[in-house]
Parts: C-alpha cells; sequence; structure tokens
C-alpha cells in the first residue's frame, strides 16, 4: 500500500521501459507519490546507501526490497527482475493466499444461503423466481 493505503498501479509497459533494477525503484515510488526520502526514512537507510541502491552499485537486501515494494504498493522492481529474465510478466499472477481462499469461499456460500432464502421466501409467499 502507498501513502494513501491504495495499491499503486503499474503496468507491465512502464516496467519493460526501465533499463536498470535502479530506474524500476525510482518507478516503485514515483507509482506511489513517494520522494526517496519518505522510502529512506520508512527503510531506515541513509541517502548514501539508497543511492547505492538505486545506482546498483550496493545490492539491497531482500527484507529492505519487500519492504520497498510494501511501501509503495506496488512490485515494480521485481517485475523489472522477471522482465530482465526473460519472463512474459503478462502471464506471471499472485496466487491467492490462504485466507483469501477462506474468505472467498465464506462469500460464496453466504451468496448461496441468500439465494436459497429468497427462493425460499419467495415459494413460501406463493411467487415464483
Amino acid at each position: 500500500m502507498n501513502q494513501l493505503g491504495f495499491p499503486s498501479q503499474i503496468t507491465a509497459q512502464e516496467v519493460a521501459r526501465e533499463r536498470t533494477l535502479g530506474g524500476a525503484i525510482d518507478l516503485c515510488l514515483k507509482a506511489a507519490g513517494l520522494a526517496p526520502k519518505q522510502a529512506q526514512d520508512a527503510l531506515k537507510a541513509d541517502k548514501a546507501q539508497f543511492s547505492r541502491w538505486t545506482a546498483g552499485a550496493e545490492g539491497i537486501v531482500w527484507s529492505k526490497f519487500v519492504g520497498l515494494m510494501d511501501l509503495c504498493g506496488n512490485d515494480a522492481p521485481l517485475l523489472w527482475m522477471l522482465h530482465d529474465r526473460g519472463y512474459d510478466m503478462a502471464s506471471v499472477r499472485r496466487q491467492e493466499t490462504e485466507t483469501q481462499r477462506k474468505l472467498r469461499e465464506a462469500n460464496e456460500r453466504i451468496e448461496l444461503l441468500l439465494h436459497d432464502k429468497r427462493v425460499l421466501t419467495e415459494a413460501l409467499h406463493g411467487r415464483a423466481t
């Protein structure tokens, strides 16, 4: 999520236009409407370290990398790496988490119960569906 609490949308074309991982990190921030300083503060990284990350002069630890993407609400750097390695970004999709699956199944059961209730109510009142 970004500073507004919403995921920031990016397209595969935007990601593919970036030439470097640093460019993808900048895109990640830009899409979220964040300045580098805000990300530095949130990730507890100093300006020089952040600059080395975006310049490609220093690797970024996975936990900081995930923190950056979570802060920005998008996965631009991760998608850029997939693109750079020759993956088709259009065929990559997120898997449904266990919580999401349970919520989807619960919602499906609720919809079925509401449908059954409506049918029974209409039958009791002599109306056909």
